[in-house]
């Protein structure tokens, strides 16, 4: 290692381990992986299927699950076509994330890109990184902003602390990916701060599906009493 440690187009260098360029934030993913593994089995357990929500939970796991794949790739391996994946999977599960928000808010289940050309160059891919990036917080912020709504007037309405959950989670994403602005050299050449941020994401994506499970069990018990 390089004392100081410096970027080569904008990447840290790292310590292989395994075979794998940065193992941490393959790990990592890998925890995210499983969270969405267990949080698809809770649903499919706790959710009936004839429950209009729960396709759309389902997907949401799915994309999940491809996402952290992709990225569980790269950083085992940094290719161009790895890369490209990577941007793609998590771009992909963001917008799936905004289309679930739209549907559970308004309750749309109730009624019945181009891709980008192969980035030649690493001032390319630097590029397309930044614009990706761009892209994905502003969808995001979109989100967080509606289910942060969507907590605010839900709790209180009813003032069950449950109702909040979507809230104190996007508060808990939003400090997770801070991370990514300290942007320090990666620790005994392992963890950075955007492994570190992998890492930040495994609590919240559990709890996220204790919160579509609590959520569409009340929905249920609403139903039967109305009924």
């Amino acid at each position: 290692m390089l004392s100081p440690v410096v970027q080569f187009h904008g990447k840290w260098p790292f310590r292989r381990m395994l075979g794998m360029q940065e193992p941490f934030s393959v790990l990592f993913s890998f925890f995210n992986f499983a969270a969405h593994w267990h949080g698809m089995s809770r649903i499919q357990e706790s959710i009936p299927a004839w429950h209009s929500l729960r396709k759309y939970y389902m997907a949401f796991g799915y994309f999940g699950l491809a996402s952290w794949t992709f990225s569980m790739i790269f950083h085992t391996r940094d290719f161009a076509i790895t890369e490209k994946f990577d941007y793609w999977g998590a771009g992909a599960s963001v917008l799936y994330g905004l289309y679930l928000a739209v549907v559970r808010i308004l309750r749309l289940d109730l009624e019945n890109p181009p891709a980008p050309s192969d980035p030649a160059s690493p001032v390319d891919r630097n590029l397309y990184s930044a614009l990706h990036a761009a892209s994905n917080v502003a969808v995001g912020i979109i989100q967080n902003l509606m289910w942060t709504g969507f907590s605010i007037v839900r709790y209180k309405k009813h003032l069950k602390s449950w109702t909040a959950w979507p809230g104190m989670i996007v508060a808990w994403l939003i400090l997770a990916m801070s991370l990514e602005l300290l942007d320090f050299p990666p620790w005994n050449g392992l963890i950075d701060a955007h492994s570190l941020w992998h890492l930040g994401t495994v609590v919240p994506t559990a709890w996220w599906y204790s919160f579509l499970i609590k959520d569409t069990q009340d929905d249920i018990a609403s139903h039967r009493l109305k009924a």
